[in-house]
């Protein structure tokens, strides 16, 4: 009888940490909460593109998280703002990209303890990604006129409480790996912004928004 009541009190706990995994961290505002470090001297306004590469393949990231992120990166730190004319091209393109998980060993130890360490704030797993990205700028014809290239790691917990939810970790773990590739693109791109602005003035107004061989554009 002290067993199976023990028995039933283990795995009331279990359903109680699984139904806890409803209450992990919120993600909200995190896609889109980008830092602010304007650059010395913006570029004119541009045509923003993204390809996302192998990102694309990936279980993480949404199809629309990298030209929003790279959108809301430029317009709050890189170029002017504009609601017509733009004098050239931004262009994100993901080059590489690994997401592995860590740490399941763990997850499978809480499960024979009905997940009762995981109510303490033990950890289930550990999402890490690795990206490469690089931004190209063009005139308005198209022209080459300098590329920038950056890496970011990520690694997200995945836990109740203290961690995400393996819904939204995956996810997570794409977009704070390609804001720091961002990041590491920013400061190339503000010594760079002397040289970029006359060429980019010169080549004149954009008449195609869209520019040849990228997979997603929005102004």
């Amino acid at each position: 009888m002290t067993l199976i009541s023990s028995n039933s009190r283990a795995l009331l706990l279990a359903t109680c940490a699984l139904a806890g995994l409803g209450a992990c961290k919120s993600v909200k505002g995190t896609f889109t909460n980008t830092p602010t470090a304007v650059i010395s001297k913006r570029l004119p306004p541009l045509e923003i593109t993204a390809d996302p590469g192998p990102l694309a393949m990936n279980d993480g990231a949404q199809p629309e998280d990298p030209l929003r992120m790279f959108k809301a990166e430029l317009q709050r730190n890189v170029v002017e703002p504009t609601d017509t004319a733009t004098y050239g091209y931004a262009r994100l393109v993901v080059t590489k990209v690994k997401t592995t998980r860590t740490g399941r060993s763990l997850q499978a130890a809480q499960v024979v303890t009905f997940l009762v360490p995981s109510i303490f704030g033990a950890p289930l797993e550990w999402y890490r990604t690795d990206i490469q990205a690089e931004v190209q700028m063009m005139n308005s014809n198209g022209e080459l006129l300098g590329t920038y290239t950056g890496k970011g790691t990520s690694n997200v917990k995945v836990a109740m409480y203290s961690g995400y939810s393996q819904t939204e970790a995956p996810r997570l773990a794409d977009v704070l790996a390609l804001r720091e590739a961002l990041a590491q693109i920013r400061p190339q791109l503000d010594t760079a912004a002397t040289r970029l602005r006359p060429l980019m003035m010169a080549g004149g107004q954009v008449n195609n928004p869209t520019l040849p061989g990228s997979s997603s554009s929005n102004r």
